[in-house]
Parts: structure tokens; C-alpha cells; sequence
């Protein structure tokens, strides 16, 4: 019976509610892999989990995504050995830890020239990114994009993405601080939507025809001004809620706005086959090794001090990927 340290939250609340437990973990039973994590990937979601805006039964684990080397494997488990390097996204929460079983079919092989940090710190962000841009809408050069939050995880990872596939990138960011980052990772344009009206602005840039697919992470401040964006028969993507839940909408709207789709997507649907899972990480690790995206790990801290990684990704102080050390 190994021991590991693993956050874990008892009730739901601030970053404080998260603390460091001591767990006993057993062999790995059929279908699972027992992993030791070497990085572990902060990612919003993991907020609202410890919110409770994502209620989950309690005592609870934390995290979604993490890179390692499997430990041992359970009967049936024929594809991956001990020894092999390993990255995930999704399964049961517990990726805050630094020994874990996890079910097989959730990992896959992270290729040598790739660093564990760089396994934990893309794997959420950058499968995320590429299911929205290469299979929500699939994005074709030429087109161009409003992307929200540019400046973020999830943002660096697609506005580099993007650029590559040949399309131009609008980009929405909080400060002129993060417009330059959203600039240096392949956006065309920025707009600070603090101080300016974004959807005027998109107007303006796209000569009043408007985007073929706004995607937004933001949510309740972005939502209405990402339907104006859009042209006829454009996409709204909203893949989260930063700024708080979309209120409730009448969907004539989507008619007067001009016959608009609305999608509100996740990864784990799209990764649910095992298939879908590899194409999805495979396609995301040829982008990274072909120099195509850089993923940035901009922010390191110890697994022990994940309440103030929280409250620092809260606080809006973090750009880019953020990993725990176990």
C-alpha cells in the first residue's frame, strides 16, 4: 500500500478550503494505471469544482489533468507498461496529487521530446483548443475569428493555432499588458474590452460583415456582444463562465440576430471515445513538436501551495499555462 499527498477540499469555498491530505493507495484494479505525477496542470474549472458551482460529493479530490510515469497497471491493460510517460485530461478529480490510480483509457503516451510540465500544462488547454477550432467550427484559412479571453490558457494555445491554419484572430483581453502577449501569440488584432466596445470594434476591423464564429470563455459580461458580433449564420461558441452563468435567453434572438448557432460544448463529450481522446491529443502534440504552438508554462508552484495558485488564477494574476510540482 503506497501513501500519497493529494489536495483535497472537505467543504466548498475560497482557495482556502483546500488542503493537504495524506491518502493510502492500493494496487491498480482491472482497467486502471497507478501513476506517479511529476506536474499537474491549475485550470479554471478547477475553481468552480471548489466553489461548488460544479457541485461534486464530498470529501473531494481536485484537478483534472496531470503527466507522470505509469507505476503499475490492472488486468486487461495491454497497451500501456511500466515506465511509460503519460499525460491525461479529465477522468475523476485527483490530479492534484503526487502518486494516483486513474482509469487506462484516460492516458495517453506523452512523446520524449515533450517535458511533464509541458504534458500537464496542454493537455486540458490545448485539446480544448483544438476540439473548438478544428471541430466545433472547423476553422479554414481565411476566415476570421473573435476569440475572448485571448491572453489565457486556453486562448494562447488557439490564437497561435490558428495563425498557423491561416486564419485572423481577434482577440479580446482585460489590460494592455495581455494584449501584447495576445499579439506575440498570433493575434492580429486586440481589443481591450475594459475600455472599448468590442462588438464595434469587430465591426469595424471586419468592415461591418462581422465573424463567421465567436468563441467565449467569458460568459455573462461577453455573451450579448459576441451575438453581435457574429454574421448570418454565425456559430456562438460558449465554452465556459468566467464572468458568471449566461442569464436565460429567449432563442428568437438567435432568428433576429441572423439564424445564429449556439453551442455550448465541453472537452469530456468530445474526448469520450478512447479514439476521439487519442486523435484529439495526437493532433495537439504534432502541432507543439512541428513548432506550430508553443505552450507557455508562465507560472510554477509547489503542489502545498495550491491556495494561492488559486487565488492568484482568481485574481486574474496569471497568463498563460500555470503547474503544480509535486
Amino acid at each position: 500500500m503506497a501513501m500519497a499527498n493529494a489536495i483535497r477540499f472537505h467543504r466548498t469555498g475560497g482557495p482556502e478550503v483546500l488542503q493537504l491530505d495524506t491518502l493510502e493507495v492500493g494496487a491498480p484494479a482491472p482497467g486502471q494505471a497507478l501513476i506517479r505525477q511529476h506536474a499537474v496542470g491549475l485550470n479554471y474549472i478547477d475553481v468552480y469544482h471548489r466553489t461548488g458551482l460544479y457541485p461534486m460529493p464530498l470529501p473531494s479530490g481536485i484537478g483534472l489533468e496531470a503527466a507522470g510515469v505509469v507505476e503499475a497497471v490492472g488486468d486487461g491493460v495491454t497497451d500501456l507498461a511500466p515506465g511509460d510517460r503519460v499525460a491525461y485530461a479529465g477522468g475523476p478529480l485527483g490530479a492534484y496529487a503526487d502518486l494516483r490510480l486513474i482509469p487506462a483509457d484516460r492516458l495517453v503516451k506523452l512523446p520524449d521530446a515533450l517535458s511533464f510540465e509541458l504534458g500537464a500544462a496542454m493537455m486540458l488547454q490545448g485539446m480544448t483548443a483544438r476540439y473548438l477550432i478544428r471541430r466545433t467550427y472547423p476553422v479554414k484559412s481565411g476566415d476570421t475569428v473573435v476569440f475572448h479571453a485571448a491572453a489565457g490558457g486556453v486562448g494562447l494555445i488557439a490564437c497561435q493555432w490558428l495563425k498557423a491554419l491561416g486564419a485572423t484572430v481577434i482577440g479580446t483581453v482585460g489590460s494592455d499588458a495581455k494584449a501584447e502577449l495576445a499579439r506575440a501569440n498570433g493575434c492580429a488584432h486586440t481589443i481591450v474590452y475594459t475600455r472599448e466596445n468590442f462588438a464595434e470594434r469587430v465591426k469595424e476591423i471586419t468592415g461591418g460583415t462581422g465573424v463567421p464564429v465567436v468563441y467565449d470563455s467569458v460568459g455573462k459580461d461577453t455573451f450579448t456582444g459576441s451575438l453581435d458580433c457574429l454574421q448570418p449564420l454565425g456559430t456562438m461558441v460558449l465554452f465556459g463562465t468566467a464572468s458568471g452563468p449566461v442569464p436565460p435567453m429567449d432563442p428568437n434572438l438567435l432568428a433576429q440576430k441572423g439564424s445564429l448557432y449556439l453551442t455550448r460544448p465541453t472537452l469530456t463529450t468530445y474526448v469520450a471515445k478512447r479514439e476521439d481522446l487519442v486523435t484529439t491529443a495526437n493532433d495537439l502534440f504534432q502541432a507543439v513538436l512541428a513548432g506550430q504552438v508553443r505552450i507557455d508554462v508562465r507560472q510554477t508552484y509547489a503542489l502545498a501551495q495550491a491556495a494561492q495558485a488559486h487565488l492568484d488564477l482568481e485574481g486574474r494574476r496569471t497568463t498563460g499555462s500555470t503547474v503544480l510540482v509535486p
